[in-house]
């Protein structure tokens, strides 16, 4: 995926699922449950929304990739078919 706005599109779906998080506090390498109150069902919910936004098949042994911001853009980066 070559989408110069996947950073500010998976903070929307952080945000809309943890609505208590302030986006510019995000670190990108720290994990979700380790910056906030984020726990498996909102990882659930996380994987969801990321599949539904970016048209993304997710295996459930995928998810621990999308665990914080830069993991999630590498798995993207890497799984989502690339456009021209």
């Amino acid at each position: 995926m070559n989408t110069p706005d996947v950073r500010p599109r998976l903070l929307k779906l952080l945000t809309d699922i943890a609505a208590d998080v302030d986006p510019a506090s995000v670190a990108a390498e720290a994990e979700f449950s380790d910056q906030f109150d984020f726990d498996s069902m909102d990882q659930l919910n996380f994987a969801i929304a990321v599949h539904r936004e970016f048209g993304v098949e997710i295996p459930e042994r995928d998810y621990r990739e999308l665990r914080s911001l830069a993991g999630a853009e590498r798995y993207l980066r890497r799984a989502a078919p690339q456009t021209p």
